[in-house]
């Protein structure tokens, strides 16, 4: 990117994400753990096309300073909140930047619902946004990033082996993609037959079968990117918790992405399951920093 030496730090904002990869890429690739929500979705952009989350054209923004280092990068693909990266950079600059961010969204178009984060730049933009648009932010979910030390697969597994999702599992991960949803009380991302074609494509599901063949868990991968990848979702239905079935194909897919070259693995728990972030951390999995999704009053 050529930038006028002369030109005070800004936001760049633009719906082109070859564009926005080129400005952005090397930044979101030297952190790639704290901008892993940044790199998965636009990898999948990438692959599944501009639309894949919504019918609204995606939005695109890097701040850079005067020399042209990007230093804080978002994406929004609407209807869903805005990914914003981490603003650890900008040091006491990041309320401005945030403020000068809020402004430039809130002229992009209405209907921002709210932003994810990690904690301490969710706050500096829900601050930024109310002083913008005179509207609060509630928090949705607390969340908190993991990323894999020393894997420990739970000891005895139950019954069962772990198998790599194909098409013929297209009906099944299509339906419990959707009860996960329901299960955490968000709404989906993308389509539930979208999302379990895109998994399909590259063996992004592990599925934890019974003795018998029945398929009682699954636990998703994202693409690896810049090294890493993030284990997204995991799952099992209602009547079959409580056996280990998570566990085991947690453990079952994590040790697939580190066998398959990843330098990192990440999850998301919700801070509010105490079982899961248990669960996690016998695995191997240990805390990076906390996160959280914000909703703005409507």
């Amino acid at each position: 990117m050529t930038t006028d030496p002369r030109a005070p730090a800004a936001w760049r904002l633009t719906g082109d994400l070859g564009v926005f990869l080129a400005d952005a890429g090397a930044f979101l690739r030297s952190e790639p753990a704290l901008h892993t929500a940044l790199l998965s979705v636009t990898d999948t952009l990438r692959v599944r096309g501009l639309r894949v989350y919504g019918d609204g054209a995606p939005l695109f923004g890097t701040y850079a300073g005067a020399d042209g280092t990007v230093r804080g990068a978002f994406v929004r693909t609407p209807p869903h909140r805005v990914l914003l990266g981490p603003l650890d950079a900008l040091g006491p600059e990041a309320p401005e930047a945030a403020l000068a961010l809020a402004g430039q969204l809130a002229e992009a178009g209405p209907g921002l619902p709210g932003v994810a984060a990690d904690h301490a730049t969710a706050e500096i933009f829900a601050r930024a946004w109310e002083k913008r648009t005179g509207t609060g932010a509630s928090v949705v979910v607390r969340q908190r990033l993991y990323r894999l030390g020393t894997l420990t697969p739970p000891e005895p597994a139950p019954p069962g082996a772990a198998r790599v999702a194909t098409g013929a599992d297209r009906a099944l991960l299509a339906r419990w993609h959707d009860e996960f949803a329901e299960a955490v009380g968000e709404r989906p991302a993308m389509a539930a037959e979208e999302w379990a074609e895109s998994r399909i494509a590259y063996g992004g599901v592990t599925l934890w079968e019974a003795p018998d063949g029945t398929p009682v868990a699954m636990a998703g991968v994202t693409r690896r990117t810049a090294g890493q990848v993030r284990v997204a979702p995991v799952y099992t239905p209602a009547d079959l918790r409580g056996r280990g079935y998570g566990g085991a194909v947690t453990a079952a897919v994590s040790r697939a992405a580190l066998d398959a070259g990843a330098a990192e693995v990440l999850l998301f728990t919700d801070l509010a399951n105490p079982t899961s972030n248990g669960l996690y951390q016998r695995l191997g999995y240990r805390p990076v920093r906390d996160f959280v999704q914000l909703d703005f009053a409507r």
